[in-house]
């Protein structure tokens, strides 16, 4: 009775374990705000997205200096971008503007002038950055304290707020499977008649969470494609780096969950033959 107790156990364990890592996991990075402008941050050093975010800048300096009746070079421009997206304060500022996005996906927070339902990311503190400053100053031409940039194209399927319940819920979803997953865990040590054992089993549960977010990341990367798809020209570019930096963030966790797995594996190995040894050959 005692080991079908500790197997059911050992079950809850692992079902609770593989809900809380990617649970967590989007809570940390993705849900709250700050984590995700730290994600940002991250994204904004890959080359690729610097070359991006330069030539989208590029469009916007010389569309707003067409608005105000002064005609651009683009080149000129693009090489103040290019050295603009290089230096090192791009990242936090590429952060800030994603909150923007953020904010109109899990608060339904609107900027400013947008008549629209579309995702929007804000260039203007980009923008606002001396080294365009500089250049614009010359021209008297202003930024604007908001300059929007549509993520998406308009979709009824998506709103500002989409996500607000995950916003509300998540911090305590993610802390209740941690709690859960750790106390199903202490229970099926409580329960099982060799601790080595029960160690064993928690770092082969540990291990199969690892091993199916892996699985689980390939299988879905069609449906990242689709949502990809939403997206048009530079931005779209942004938008696979962003989702690259996701993946190789979580890719790092489901790492650390094998890592636990296998030093649990080891630790539970080395207690049973231990205690097996400490018990001697007559109470084997």
């Amino acid at each position: 009775m005692r080991f079908f107790a500790a197997l059911l156990l050992w079950l809850l364990t692992t079902i609770a374990l593989a809900a809380a890592v990617p649970t967590v996991w989007a809570q940390t990075h993705i849900v709250g705000e700050d984590g995700y402008a730290a994600l940002a941050a991250s994204a904004a050093r890959d080359g690729r997205l610097q070359e991006a975010m330069a030539a989208e800048l590029t469009t916007q300096v010389v569309s707003l200096g067409a608005d105000n009746g002064y005609s651009l070079n683009p080149d000129l421009v693009r090489r103040v971008a290019d050295s603009y997206t290089r230096n090192s304060g791009f990242p936090g500022q590429f952060a800030q503007a994603n909150r923007i996005a953020h904010r109109w996906m899990f608060t339904g927070a609107v900027p400013s002038g947008n008549s629209t339902d579309e995702w929007l990311i804000d260039v203007a503190p980009m923008l606002s950055d001396p080294s365009f400053s500089a250049t614009l100053g010359t021209l008297d031409l202003q930024i604007p304290p908001t300059l929007t940039v549509p993520i998406t194209v308009d979709s009824p399927e998506l709103q500002p707020g989409k996500l607000r319940a995950l916003a509300t819920w998540g911090p305590w979803v993610s802390i209740g499977a941690a709690v859960v997953t750790g106390m199903f865990g202490l229970l099926t040590l409580a329960a099982a008649r060799s601790r080595g054992k029960a160690l064993t089993a928690l770092g082969v549960s540990a291990l199969l969470v690892g091993a199916a977010g892996w699985a689980a990341i390939e299988v879905g990367g069609r449906f990242v494609d689709a949502g990809l798809d939403r997206t048009t020209g530079n931005i779209r570019t942004v938008a696979e780096v962003m989702v690259a930096s996701a993946e190789a963030s979580l890719h790092q966790w489901l790492n650390y969950t094998l890592i636990a797995g296998g030093a649990l594996v080891l630790l539970g190995v080395t207690a049973a033959v231990l205690g097996s040894v400490l018990r001697g050959p007559d109470r084997a």
